[in-house]
Formats: structure tokens, sequence, C-alpha cells
């Protein structure tokens, strides 16, 4: 087992699992070589505890390709397990059967938007997002199926946490141009027999807001019910 994958095992709750999908997505990171090793800050611990973040892209070749009207590398996202580190205040006081329910496992914007796995209340295991409210306010299962979690990943937005994109294709009328990571593509839809959709609104079904009154989404719905 890879050191992302130790990592989440860690912090897994009662009735959660990593998902295979991922453990795969987990590996093919760590045989790119692109991670990063640290010790415990943001991703939780003490400050001895030596931690690595996955990237689906080499943060020094992004940064190297980076230009005013656009970069290379499809969608940033980071990979680390926090666990329940920052979400003790979006509840009431951080209630252990709510917390229990919750296992984030990346960072889906430089805003501070998580992807998290979620126990609904059939005990069913889903990929949640949960914007930051500073910037992204997008809550709401991403995926019930982790590969179509990978197969959002592929379409390549800059980040999946504006869900104001999600009903176009990656650069809609943007002057500033991701560049498709050609590589993890090929990976994602040779590994599981997919095909990358053309836009996130082809699988995230209710892109719905926190401050929506009626949510249609059934993470949000909980979001709501238990804050």
């Amino acid at each position: 087992m890879g050191k992302l994958a130790e990592q989440l095992e860690l912090k897994l709750l009662p009735g959660m699992a990593i998902p295979q999908p991922l453990r795969s997505l987990y590996d093919w990171i760590e045989s790119q070589g692109t991670y990063s090793d640290g010790f415990a800050d943001e991703a939780g611990g003490s400050a001895e505890e030596e931690t690595r973040t996955g990237f689906l892209f080499a943060e020094e070749e992004q940064i190297a390709g980076w230009t005013e009207t656009g970069r290379p590398g499809g969608t940033d996202i980071e990979f680390a397990a926090h666990g329940h580190l920052g979400l003790e205040d979006w509840f009431d006081h951080g209630r252990a059967a709510v917390l229990n329910r919750l296992c984030v496992f990346a960072r889906t914007g430089h805003d501070g938007s998580m992807a998290a796995l979620w126990l609904d209340d059939q005990g069913t295991q889903k990929i949640v997002h949960l914007g930051s409210g500073s910037g992204s306010c997008l809550v709401c299962v991403l995926a019930t199926d982790p590969v179509d979690f990978l197969r959002l990943l592929a379409i390549g937005y800059d980040e999946i946490c504006w869900s104001e994109e999600f009903a176009f294709p990656p650069n809609h009328e943007s002057d500033f141009k991701v560049q498709p990571h050609r590589e993890f593509q090929r990976w994602v839809s040779k590994t599981f027999a997919v095909s990358i959709p053309a836009t996130a609104a082809e699988i995230v079904q209710h892109p719905d807001d926190m401050d929506d009154a009626a949510p249609q989404d059934d993470f949000a719905k909980w979001l709501n019910a238990n804050k």
C-alpha cells in the first residue's frame, strides 16, 4: 500500500472504505512521482508526522508551463488525508454523530474547498463537495460511483469547485486556457473502460449552493438538517 492510501486508511471512520478506483488513482499518482512529502500542518496530526500530498500533474512542470494565457496539467486538486480537520465549525459544536460520517481526502480549490467521503442515511458511501463559503458555495454529491469522480477530474476544469462552469466544457469563454491532462485522461479511459464526458453536468446531478433554501441534493439536505 502506498503512502497516500495508508494515510487515508488511518483517517477512515466506521463503515468507510477507500474505493478501489481511488486506490488505483493513488497508485498512479505515486508511480508518476506527482506528490510532495512534508510534515503535518493542514493535514492534521502532530508536527513531527510526515505527510504526503498527491497531485494529478507535476507541480514543477505546471509552474514552468504557466503563462499569462494558460497553463498545462488539467484539473488542479490536492489529495491528502485531512479527516475531520476544519469541519467542527460547520456543525453543532462538532457532534461526533455528524462528523463520523465525513472524511475529507482532498482540497478541490485554492479557496479552501474540499472533497470528502460521506456516509448517507442508508450507510452508502459517496464522494461529496464542501465549498469553502468564502469562494465556492458548492455543496453536493460529486459522485456515487468513484469512477465517475475520476471521470469528472479528467474533463479538465481548472478546479472542480465552481458549479457555474459545470454546464459548459472547460475554458468556456475564458481567456486563460487550462490545457487538458491527456495522459491522465488516457489512463482513466483505459483503466476503467469509460469515456470522458464533455461537461461536469453529465456527472454531477444537483450542484446545489449552501445558501439554497430548498436543495435537491441529498448531501445538501443533510447539511441543512445538521448545521
